[in-house]
């Protein structure tokens, strides 16, 4: 055991005693249960809208023509089409950034939403377009082809809805794991841009041909609400949030200090920090306005509290005063647009969208926390330990690494665990196989570090398939889904 321990090298720092706590659980309980009805309320919407897109057609004489083949093929079209425009706008909101949205169900969850929504959404715009192509042609003697193309050449603005049709086919193969490995994310996100081209490219036709706007009916106000609101939503929480908060905070970076090979600290000041304080956990995007880098967006979490600026001769003449402040994120050489960043110069503007995601002490439901990470991701668990509350006793640290130098921001760690009275463990070597421990520590689990973890909330910040493993390792333990808290940062 002992040589085990030297090869695997695991250290404890013994915590006092857990405090009695029961009301801070029921606060926190109670904010869980508000989260929950707000989960259910955002079901019952998505579900209304579906339900809203076929009531209104039908209420406005839409299946009092049927009666013929050609024209139960035909609704059967407009339906699908009805429901695929639902449907992809649910996607744009979904991907809106909303913080309704983002504070119920986190921005991981509501993009994995969205992007299942791809496919159903394309599905029945294709249904859309070939059952019109068959249901048109049979009342006109011709096959769906021909259909097609007489649609194409002689209705108004029904070429628009073809093209509209084709950049939707072109996003949702982009979407594709497959496809998406295979270019970088700059390419895959103009790609994604297509998708408000396609939904301008929808509408006239709809205007010009469809019952979607018709005068007089309950639909036209239906359909102009819903894609305005749309629309305003994205423009707001898209492009003018972002734009506000970059203004406000008038973020500069400092200086890049090197933390391990390949990992650097990029700290930056700037204004009303304060305001993003208790984002510990939570992720930015961050765009640093520097030639050849202001169009990469960068999805990086805090590595510390925002802190109020110290004085120093570096920061002279940049215009710090009354409200600046400093603020830190830590990264890790991944790739061309990560590796950039270890070239930051002093004094280059940054552009920042957030705080996103419930990854924080939010979606906390017990007064107990269990804190666990694994290379770059230790660095989120770093600000969480610092910006969530527990008492003395109630936290657990595992920090997990290949070797001790992956440790990243080991020190600041142990020093804000005996500080706050957390039991901090490394664990250091090579992975076990189908474990995220140590060989050393195989068998092993959860339970061999914390105490009754089905108690506790449990955070995991690391690579996606050590996180998982992480997550069945909780489930065996006992750890409730909802106690449970893994989020990726994602864009």
């Amino acid at each position: 055991m002992k040589q085990q321990l030297l090869e695997t090298p695991r250290r404890q720092y013994p915590a006092p005693p857990p405090a009695a706590g029961s009301a801070v659980e029921h606060g926190l309980r109670s904010r869980q249960r508000r989260r929950m009805v707000r989960t259910d309320l955002l079901t019952v919407l998505l579900w209304s809208s579906l339900s809203a897109a076929a009531a209104l057609w039908l209420a406005d004489g839409g299946a009092s023509s049927l009666g013929t083949a050609s024209r139960i093929v035909t609704a059967a079209g407009i339906l699908a089409g009805l429901t695929g425009m639902d449907v992809v706008l649910m996607m744009l909101l979904l991907a809106a950034r909303l913080p309704f949205v983002d504070n119920t169900v986190g921005h991981d969850r509501a993009l994995e939403f969205h992007r299942k929504l791809g496919k159903p959404a394309l599905y029945l715009l294709l249904g859309h377009g070939l059952l019109l192509s068959i249901g048109y042609g049979l009342a006109e003697g011709l096959d769906p082809v021909s259909e097609a193309v007489a649609l194409w050449t002689l209705v108004p603005d029904m070429w628009l809805a073809f093209v509209s049709l084709a950049m939707f086919i072109a996003v949702v193969v982009s979407s594709l794991v497959a496809v998406r490995r295979r270019f970088p994310y700059e390419f895959w996100y103009v790609v994604h841009l297509l998708t408000y081209l396609a939904v301008a490219a929808a509408i006239p036709h709809q205007f010009s041909v469809g019952g979607m706007f018709a005068e007089g009916t309950w639909q036209r106000w239906y359909w102009l609400l819903l894609c305005l609101g749309t629309g305003g939503a994205l423009l707001w929480y898209r492009v003018a949030v972002p734009l506000v908060a970059t203004f406000r905070h008038q973020l500069t970076v400092s200086r890049v200090v090197p933390v391990a090979p390949g990992v650097v600290s990029i700290e930056m000041h700037g204004l009303r920090l304060h305001e993003l304080a208790g984002s510990g956990g939570r992720f930015f995007v961050w765009r640093f306005l520097a030639p050849g880098m202001w169009w990469q967006a960068h999805p990086f979490s805090l590595s510390a509290e925002p802190a109020a600026a110290r004085p120093s001769a570096g920061r002279a003449g940049t215009g710090a005063g009354a409200g600046a402040g400093a603020i830190r994120i830590t990264v890790r050489n991944l790739g061309d647009g990560s590796a950039a960043l270890t070239t930051l110069r002093p004094g280059t503007k940054v552009a920042i969208e957030g705080p996103y995601g419930i990854f924080s002490s939010a979606a906390r439901t017990k007064k107990r926390v269990v804190l666990i990470g694994a290379g770059i991701g230790i660095t989120p668990i770093r600000a969480l330990l610092e910006s969530t509350p527990f008492a003395s006793g109630d936290a657990t640290v595992l920090l997990r690494g290949s070797n001790p130098g992956e440790l990243y921001l080991g020190e600041e760690i142990m020093e804000l665990c005996r500080r706050r009275g957390a039991t901090l463990f490394h664990l250091t070597g090579p992975r076990a196989r189908n474990s995220w421990l140590p060989a050393s520590e195989v068998p092993g689990g959860l339970r061999d570090y914390v105490h009754d973890p089905a108690g506790a909330d449990v955070y995991v910040c690391g690579p996606a398939a050590w996180a998982q493993l992480v997550l069945a390792d909780a489930r065996r333990a006992g750890v409730p889904e909802a106690q449970l808290h893994y989020e990726r940062f994602d864009w």
